[in-house]
């Protein structure tokens, strides 16, 4: 029987209840795609003031508000209107009960007007959309951190637990954790089923006396949210799984070979989610790990290796639909270097809307945001 299972992933055939399986040695052919072909793009320039220099590091999307920090640790949140208008800058780092050390994560509840910002701390907070404090919670007693905070529903939020990177041995500890927007309060506990552990870590030096450990993380984005399907991905299982509140884990996508079977391992982390494509990628666990992207085709019920060009921007420098989850509108969001763009202008790589948008730029001016949205 594992013969013949095994036999049935190689060949890569799936009926419709089959798992996809992936095989992360494999030399899969290559697809090139266009991303218009699939999804509708919009860009929209931030505007940029004195107070407003924003890199255009973008957390999330709403029906009106943009929320976006830029790549350093400046502890600066500017909120955005939908057409790039500057609407608020918001900074409470410091060391109070009502502010941050260091987030790692902004949710946008849009309804209610509220952000969520995960700090370093060990702790929610929660502000209005102009800065206020409204409240705060820790993390359950026992874990590191709490990893990529994704809206759930109107009123919970759902993340992974990241406390195994750090303690290999937690093979009996929950993978996701569902908590109340309100409270805090853990809601519901999800267990991947585990044998071991494998931290995407790689350990590059330790320091004997000081007991100081130096590594470099490539860690996933676990949860991918689209509509009615949510897909969790645990690096240490083999398996990626669809959830519901009905119907719990279903296992979705299974990868071969098994990860602890590997040296040095070669992850699977799964990316967006679109009605036509899954896409994925691989990674290999090395200080010069190589990554490669993955796109599985639902019609064609095969994978490939895939290569993502944009229409309006030749030869753009990176694209990929990687990421932060943004909404059901939302796929994916990039952000466009304004000297990168004005450049491109100038050498005639661009077309469309988005030439027109470079030809009123200069070259210190705030990103571009592209949104790219699932068709209708």
């Amino acid at each position: 029987m594992l013969f013949l299972l095994m036999a049935g992933c190689v060949e890569n055939k799936h009926s419709t209840n089959d798992l996809i399986t992936v095989d992360v040695t494999a030399k899969y052919p290559y697809k090139e795609l266009i991303l218009q072909d699939f999804m509708d793009v919009e860009y929209i320039p931030l505007e940029t003031t004195d107070e407003f220099l924003c890199q255009g590091n973008i957390w999330a999307v709403g029906k009106n508000v943009i929320v976006a920090t830029n790549f350093n640790f400046s502890g600066d949140i500017f909120l955005f209107d939908r057409k790039g208008r500057a609407l608020k800058k918001i900074n409470r780092k410091g060391q109070g009960n009502e502010e941050y050390a260091l987030f790692n994560r902004i949710v946008l509840d849009e309804e209610k007007e509220e952000i969520f910002v995960n700090d370093i701390s060990k702790k929610i907070l929660v502000y209005d959309l102009y800065g206020n404090f409204r409240r705060s919670f820790p993390y359950k007693k026992g874990v590191e951190y709490y990893y990529q905070l994704t809206n759930y529903d109107k009123e919970h939020i759902i993340c992974w637990d990241g406390s195994g990177e750090s303690n290999p041995k937690a093979v009996e500890s929950p993978s996701f954790y569902i908590l109340s927007k309100s409270d805090g309060s853990i809601i519901k506990e999800i267990n991947v089923p585990l044998n071991k552990r494998t931290s995407t870590l790689i350990i590059l030096s330790r320091d004997e006396k000081t007991h100081m450990t130096y590594s470099l993380a490539n860690t996933p984005n676990p949860i991918h949210k689209f509509r009615d399907r949510i897909l969790l991905n645990e690096p240490s299982s083999d398996t990626i799984y669809r959830y519901s509140d009905e119907k719990g884990l279903i296992p979705y996508m299974c990868r071969i070979p098994s990860i602890h079977s590997m040296n040095p391992e070669i992850f699977l982390y799964t990316d967006i989610i679109t009605d036509k494509y899954d896409f994925m990628r691989t990674y290999e666990k090395a200080r010069n790990g190589e990554e490669k992207d993955l796109v599985y085709d639902k019609q064609q019920k095969t994978v490939y290796h895939c290569t993502l060009h944009n229409k309006d921007y030749k030869y753009q420098k990176y694209l990929r639909l990687k990421g932060k989850n943004i909404n059901d509108e939302i796929a994916s969001v990039e952000s466009l270097d304004a000297f990168d763009l004005v450049n491109a202008y100038k050498k005639g790589y661009l077309q469309g809307e988005l030439k027109e948008i470079a030809s009123k730029m200069t070259e210190e001016d705030n990103a571009v945001i592209m949104l790219m949205k699932h068709k209708k």
